[in-house]
């Protein structure tokens, strides 16, 4: 039975290490929640480290920029995983090739450009990575939409049916189907993915609810301050199909935030749940997040 708490401190202290989504739980796109930051902050006063996991698919530089642009503080966390970050050594060791097709926007290019120096080293004893028309193309790389602001997946219909025909694969690096920017829902690049399997079309992935995003976690834990094992570990989210899968596949508690992405489905009032709508959803999608709460605070 999941726990309904009011505050994150009502649950914190049974925990050395979070693993903390970004959009709907920190931030909207645009702005930092107050309430999330001071949540976070006090976690880490009390001994806690905080990573923020997320499906981004930028590496966690690019991240962090936007972190500090939109006004969460550097001291809100310890460190960064990104989908991005835990796809990157499969893009340089040419899981779908080196001459590939490149589905998203010119803000992902750092996935292609910031690389750690481990992976950098890879990278130039392989071949250069090159962008190619679909028709000369080994693989699809997909960071995103090209303007998620006007386009949907149907934009990308013949696209997709050609590289299914051309039996292409596709290194999906945001496994996220959509995100709230504000007050507006956008496609992420997992909606193309999904659009691609439907089809017949093989699809990589390496965010959240895969496991190489959380081995990458717990290998940087490992590294700042030890090995922690999972019952020390919370995964927190917004996501019921990224944050709380993952963190059931991974035998980690987890926190669902019910006021993010799927908000309408549990009342009228975000700030407020319906607990037997909560319930039978749950029910009904499988899914037992340890906590909820309607927003982090």
């Amino acid at each position: 039975m999941t726990q309904m708490i009011a505050a994150f401190s009502d649950i914190s202290f049974r925990y050395r290490a979070v693993f903390c989504d970004l959009w709907g739980c920190l931030h909207n796109g645009k702005t930092a929640y107050p309430a999330a930051v001071a949540a976070l902050q006090a976690f880490r006063a009390q001994g806690g480290t905080v990573v923020l996991m997320t499906n981004a698919p930028r590496p966690f530089g690019s991240v962090a920029a936007q972190l500090e642009r939109i006004g969460a503080p550097r001291d809100c966390y310890d460190f960064i995983v990104s989908s991005g970050d835990a796809a990157q050594h499969a893009l340089v060791t040419g899981a779908v090739g080196f001459k590939v097709h490149f589905i998203g926007a010119e803000k992902d290019m750092p996935f292609f450009t910031d690389l750690p120096p481990a992976l950098q080293a890879i990278a130039d004893k392989n071949p250069k990575i090159e962008f190619v028309p679909l028709a000369e193309a080994e693989g699809i790389v997909c960071t995103g939409l090209r303007d998620d602001l006007t386009e949907t997946p149907e934009d990308y219909r013949g696209e997709l049916l050609l590289a299914k025909t051309r039996g292409l694969k596709m290194l999906c690096a945001n496994p996220d189907i959509v995100v709230d920017m504000g007050d507006k829902r956008v496609y992420c690049a997992g909606a193309l993915a999904e659009a691609y399997a439907e089809r017949g079309g093989e699809v990589l992935y390496f965010g959240k609810p895969h496991p190489p995003i959380y081995d990458l976690a717990r290998r940087k834990l490992a590294e700042t301050v030890g090995e922690i094992g999972n019952d020390d570990i919370l995964c927190i989210g917004d996501g019921p199909w990224t944050d709380v899968l993952g963190g059931q596949n991974e035998g980690i508690d987890t926190l669902f935030i019910t006021g993010g992405i799927v908000a309408d489905r549990f009342g009228p009032d975000s700030a407020n749940p319906n607990k037997d709508l909560l319930e039978a959803w749950f029910e009904e999608e499988g899914l037992a997040p340890t906590h909820a709460m309607a927003h982090l605070g």
